[in-house]
């Protein structure tokens, strides 16, 4: 198993509306380094941390499951969709989106501020200088240590 961090801002999708609809494409991707990770790396059963970017105070809010492995992101193909590639070839996609499942929303939020300020997470690509992908892997380690200060069971 691999686990993963993925951010969405909560005015586009959040935790809660996870835990409401229970599987979603997480779709919109356009970056080749994400879409690389998610088609070859990124597996069925696999967890991720759901990371609020873009809010006060951003930081991860639960957990959510790699319902389905990577496929045809369709809104590349929709005009009307504001994640529209007219490059992008339905017999060839160029992009990629996976199904993600909710699986836990955490009582309080793990801030970005106290991330930071953890040496075991200093080599953890969410709080490395410069690092804006809105997927990442994380490491075992960094999991269970994130997990172990997770207010759970809510």
């Amino acid at each position: 198993m691999a686990y993963w961090l993925m951010k969405s801002e909560p005015d586009e999708f959040s935790i809660d509306d996870l835990e409401r609809v229970g599987v979603e494409p997480w779709d919109g991707i356009r970056n080749y380094q994400v879409r690389n990770m998610m088609r070859d790396e990124m597996k069925k059963g696999d967890l991720a941390f759901f990371y609020h970017s873009n809010a006060k105070p951003p930081g991860i809010v639960g957990i959510l499951r790699i319902e389905k492995e990577a496929y045809p992101d369709a809104c590349a193909f929709d005009p009307e969709d504001p994640h529209y590639d007219p490059k992008s070839d339905p017999d060839n996609p160029r992009w990629l989106r996976v199904d993600v499942a909710f699986e836990e929303k955490f009582g309080d939020i793990i801030t970005l501020d106290w991330l930071k300020q953890q040496p075991q997470l200093e080599d953890c690509p969410l709080v490395r200088r410069g690092n804006r992908l809105s997927v990442m892997p994380i490491t075992q380690d960094q999991w269970d240590f994130i997990l172990s200060h997770a207010q759970r069971g809510k």
